[in-house]
């Protein structure tokens, strides 16, 4: 079970980052955290120089987003270990959190309050990697109403069961993480990836309503009978 939970915040990672609320503004990230325009980002001269700077700060930034993930994680385990005669509880208050969450991706369920983006303005950034490191703490501590559903549904799934929360994390992280590394080799190829995001937030809003009510009732493990069920013979172990 903990290895399906692992393979869903990964995938919620990475459904974060082309989220609507984060895969436009993709190009002004990297102009800010690395102090270029994206003209310069996107300019074939002196591209080994560029690359490298690109990809360093991005680094940075994602160290910094990272921190904070990992932070509410440890809260989330911390609390549901502290609280551990409550787990029953916690589980099905976890899973109605998600499903909230999952519905308001959908759509069906948008409170004014949450669809609104909380963020640090930065008008400029610190300079070096320890400002790009301080930026992407910024990105994180904030809310969006595409981001912030995802990742409380995998903070909640942390609470759920406590000793999950750092594999969740990390995988989360990646999710987010290695798409927006690899994409800064690539600057001007988002667009296609742009035309199907809100149809994928809607898809990932559904399956977070599933995994929600089979969480709350506890049957969690019937993903891992639906994904054996659909792998083929020569990949299973």
């Amino acid at each position: 079970m903990a290895d399906i939970n692992v393979g869903i915040a990964f995938a919620a990672g990475f459904a974060s980052f082309i989220s609507p609320c984060c895969l436009p503004l993709y190009p002004s990230y990297l102009s800010i955290i690395t102090g270029m325009s994206v003209n310069d980002l996107k300019n074939e001269q002196n591209r080994k120089e560029v690359r490298f700077r690109t990809m360093t700060h991005t680094l940075a930034f994602i160290l910094g987003f990272s921190a904070v993930y990992y932070t509410l994680g440890w809260g989330a385990g911390l609390f549901g270990e502290f609280f551990m005669e409550y787990q029953d509880l916690i589980r099905q208050l976890s899973a109605l959190l998600i499903i909230v969450m999952g519905l308001m991706l959908v759509g069906i369920f948008q409170p004014r309050f949450l669809m609104k983006d909380r963020k640090f303005n930065f008008k400029s950034k610190p300079t070096g990697y320890i400002g790009t490191f301080l930026f992407g703490i910024g990105f994180a501590a904030g809310w969006s109403p595409c981001v912030g559903p995802i990742l409380t549904a995998i903070i909640a799934l942390a609470a759920s069961d406590p000793g999950t929360w750092f594999p969740l994390i990390t995988s989360y992280s990646l999710g987010f993480a290695v798409p927006f590394f690899i994409l800064a080799f690539f600057i001007g190829s988002t667009r296609w990836i742009l035309k199907y995001s809100s149809i994928l937030m809607k898809v990932g809003g559904i399956l977070m309503i599933l995994m929600g009510i089979l969480l709350f009732t506890d049957q969690m493990y019937k993903i891992t009978i639906w994904l054996q069920g659909i792998t083929p013979e020569w990949l299973k172990f």
